[in-house]
């Protein structure tokens, strides 16, 4: 039997849609042109208020990456993640496009050594971080108030099985 020396886990995205009343006026141009047609509209749940989509991504164009500067929509942050005694850090080497044009996160096992604050001593010092994985954000780039949000996303593993802790989050 072979050793394995470590693991890959794959989040792969299919569509981020957002939808937002905005004016007829507005152009969107934050749309995916390969968005489909039927999504482009929609309601509220209790039927008041339509909603026109207004910015729509389907990470389906290959061997897009996500480093700083490098795609207009998001931006892979390069950071250390210190909530609640993570052992992850933060690279845009993992966040990209397959082949077949799918939103990947990967996390991996490996070490990095960043700079922490130590709270308890109130001093900055070096700590190891044992894997390595991505956050893709678009903060300061496309930017709405009000409106729903929807999406698709394929999550890695079972359900119940434990281990990870693959998550999409929306903050605002």
């Amino acid at each position: 039997m072979a050793r394995r020396e470590g693991f890959c886990v794959t989040l792969v995205a299919v569509a981020i849609l957002c939808l937002a009343w905005v004016p007829s006026v507005v152009e969107a141009t934050w749309i995916d042109p390969d968005t489909p047609e039927d999504v482009m509209k929609t309601q509220t749940v209790d039927k008041t208020s339509n909603l026109e989509l207004v910015f729509s991504d389907e990470f389906n164009t290959p061997g897009r990456t996500f480093g700083d500067g490098k795609d207009p929509r998001w931006t892979a942050l390069d950071k250390n993640d210190y909530t609640n005694a993570a052992l992850h850090y933060y690279s845009p080497d993992n966040a990209r496009t397959n082949d077949e044009g799918e939103l990947v996160i990967q996390s991996q096992p490996k070490n990095t050594e960043v700079v922490g604050f130590n709270d308890r001593k109130g001093e900055k010092e070096v700590v190891t971080k044992h894997f390595k994985s991505a956050m893709i954000q678009s903060w300061n780039k496309f930017c709405f108030t009000g409106g729903v949000i929807e999406t698709k996303v394929i999550l890695p593993g079972k359900a119940h099985v434990g281990g990870l802790w693959p998550a999409f989050w929306i903050l605002g």
